[in-house]
């Protein structure tokens, strides 16, 4: 028997967008990007269709938007002491991100912004660039602690973990191997961030 969502206690704001986030990321495990429908998303987070359409006109921009709200976020950003670690960490967490519903989300609007320049847009408009803010507050603490000096600070070496992770993921699939994070960072991000 489906519960008429309409006969439960009304959720608005924040709960209601918590509900559909977890939604939309139970979704995409389980039928993947191509499976996914705002129907079963709405079902699921027991809200009305028309609720999601209002927030999110595309399924796009939902499944963007689940997939950031699930993310770390800068403000989560490692704090162990030293450069190295906390670059470790963050990374290993952004590669644990890539092997689950959010790496699957990735790869299926990637494939649906490359048929048509729509999604692309909506894409480029809804990125946040955390990766790059994650890398910002670990490099400004490094920085503090006398680990990095400021100018050898720059947009490019701050995106190479990142885009180096993407890479593998696009290119060989999850799940991204501790060891190539280690090697991300021993082998490029320490040496471009300490080149004193």
């Amino acid at each position: 028997m489906v519960t008429d969502h309409r006969k439960l206690p009304r959720r608005r704001g924040e709960a209601l967008n918590a509900a559909i986030y977890e939604a939309t990321l139970d979704e995409l495990a389980e039928v993947g990007y191509a499976g996914l429908t705002m129907e079963r998303v709405a079902e699921r987070a027991r809200a009305s269709k028309a609720s999601l359409y209002r927030r999110w006109p595309s399924r796009i921009e939902l499944v963007m938007e689940a997939v950031y709200s699930a993310l770390p976020t800068p403000e989560s950003s490692p704090d162990t002491g030293n450069l190295r670690d906390d670059l470790v960490a963050m990374l290993g967490r952004t590669a644990q991100a890539l092997s689950g519903p959010a790496g699957e989300a990735m790869r299926g609007l990637l494939g649906e912004a490359l048929r048509s320049e729509s999604p692309l847009n909506a894409m480029r408009r809804s990125s946040q660039g955390a990766g790059r803010k994650m890398m910002e507050e670990v490099v400004r603490r490094a920085v503090e602690r006398g680990e990095v000096d400021p100018g050898d600070v720059t947009p490019r070496r701050l995106d190479a973990g990142q885009a180096l992770l993407r890479q593998y993921f696009l290119f060989q699939g999850t799940p991204i191997p501790d060891s190539l994070v280690v090697e991300i960072v021993d082998e490029v991000l320490v040496p471009l961030l300490k080149r004193g």
